[in-house]
């Protein structure tokens, strides 16, 4: 029916366990964070509710790490499974980037988080912020080589080619290739955004059901601060990426416009919406504003942008997927902007907490960070189509060459578990979330002993039996 061979399928299943994947670092680097001032500012001003807010969202961020790291090793494992010819050929590069992450990130990770979230109590206060920050930093070391590796095959130097495999020759060169520092920008912003907007959410499910108290005003409060500082600083980011695109990538920006062909000398229009057809090579239904394509991609009035007809139909990035998926990036960032301007007119007006229009509007954007990762993800990875290293082995070059059966099973096989494995878990976290932070957590630590509980020395046992409304527990063990 739709006509699938095995590579489609192939590139269906990293798609799948990816973009599940890439939704738990994103909240993991920006709890993280905000755990980070969240102790800080408790440290400093002895305000209880900065510390009931930690304990609150360092249960969430157990439980969000612990689906993070299980959703991680997949995807490791795929590169060996239905990439090996991929592997074979960059592996000198994009393993040893990998390697790094592990032995730097991981481990940091690792070797911390045990004290920031059973460490309350118990270590100094000093040493506990210390490792709070440490975690943090780890997943931002992570996110480093991560992207790293991610915009070398995006756009590769430093290397050569011997016998058919990339050999390293310029560190530097390979990791701080020419879009790394705009892709590293662009996604950790992006992680920071999308955890505002959970917590921004999450205060305002509160206060619209009555519940009314500091803790859940301050994280409304934080949540639209920093909205309106870091949504406005991302769309830079973007355009910065978005020239940079342009220069390496020019087949992307194409497809990102649904830009055909140029006309003689004239500017480019910006097509706001229509229908990029890949057979008949044009974009129907087109709503277009003249000029402006080229004043956003070019930022003059008189230079062309790049048209797809340029470049040669197997070369071609799918425009329709990319077209759209661009836009609901674009779009759901410009209501993040307005959404922040709008958080700090009622600011201003003391109104912020009782606006019931305005705090639907942060509950239901909750998750549109989330979406704008997973979309600008879309645009960037399948952009970069027909290539896996981009002007190096085409993404065809690259799987292992299995059965049209074999992947169908195996993709059947991962959407079962994982919508059954992490649906669980997510729905855990959401159960957390509804619970919401309570007065003087933390307060009290018990330290073990006869007939006083004890904490399994596992990450998902620091959220505690509050997540269950009915007073049983996911966490026994004593």
């Amino acid at each position: 029916m739709f006509d699938l061979q095995a590579l489609d399928l192939a590139r269906m299943q990293f798609a799948f366990t990816v973009s599940f994947h890439i939704l738990f670092p994103a909240i993991t680097v920006g709890l993280a964070g905000y755990l980070v001032v969240l102790e800080g500012l408790w440290l400093k001003t002895h305000n209880d509710t900065y510390r009931d807010l930690y304990h609150f969202w360092s249960k969430i961020f157990a439980v969000n790490f612990g689906m993070g790291v299980v959703s991680g090793l997949v995807m490791a494992y795929q590169f060996g499974t239905n990439w090996s010819l991929f592997s074979d050929f960059a592996g000198p590069i994009t393993g040893t980037l990998l390697t790094y992450e592990v032995l730097t990130a991981f481990f940091l990770e690792a070797g911390f988080l045990g004290v920031m979230l059973f460490g309350w109590g118990r270590v100094g206060r000093r040493l506990h912020f210390f490792s709070t920050l440490l975690v943090s930093l780890g997943t931002l070391i992570s996110t480093f080589w991560i992207l790293a590796s991610n915009s070398w095959m995006q756009t590769p130097q430093g290397y050569e080619i011997v016998n058919g495999q990339v050999i390293p020759m310029d560190w530097l060169a390979i990791v701080f290739n020419p879009s790394f520092l705009y892709r590293l920008a662009h996604m950790a912003t992006a992680a920071f955004v999308a955890t505002a907007f959970f917590v921004g959410a999450s205060a305002a499910w509160h206060l619209l059901r009555g519940r009314d108290n500091p803790a859940i005003r301050t994280m409304l409060s934080m949540a639209m601060w920093m909205t309106l500082i870091v949504a406005p600083i991302q769309a830079v980011i973007g355009d910065f990426h978005g020239l940079n695109t342009l220069k390496y990538q020019p087949a992307k920006i194409a497809a990102i416009e649904g830009h055909w062909e140029n006309v003689g000398n004239e500017p480019t229009p910006l097509i706001l919406f229509g229908w990029p057809d890949m057979k008949e090579e044009k974009t129907r239904f087109a709503v277009e504003i003249p000029y402006l394509g080229s004043l956003i991609l070019t930022h003059s009035l008189d230079k062309q942008v790049p048209a797809l007809k340029s470049f040669a139909p197997e070369d071609r990035p799918n425009s329709t997927i990319v077209f759209w998926s661009f836009r609901v990036m674009a779009g759901l960032g410009m209501l993040m902007i307005l959404t922040g301007l709008w958080s700090l007119w009622l600011r201003k007006r003391g109104t912020l907490y009782r606006c019931r229009p305005f705090l639907y509007l942060a509950m239901f954007m909750g998750p549109s960070g989330l979406i704008a990762i997973l979309a600008g993800w879309f645009t960037t990875e399948i952009g970069r189509q027909p290539w896996v290293v981009y002007g190096l082995m085409r993404t065809a070059d690259a799987s292992s060459g299995h059965s049209l059966m074999q992947m169908s099973i195996t993709l059947a096989l991962f959407v079962v578990v994982y919508f059954s494995l992490f649906g669980v878990g997510i729905g855990y976290m959401m159960r957390l979330v509804r619970k919401g932070p309570k007065t003087n957590e933390g307060a009290e630590v018990s330290h073990g002993g006869p007939g006083q509980k004890r904490t399994p020395a596992r990450p998902l046992s620091a959220a505690d039996d509050d997540a269950e409304d009915n007073g049983t527990s996911l966490n026994k063990g004593n």
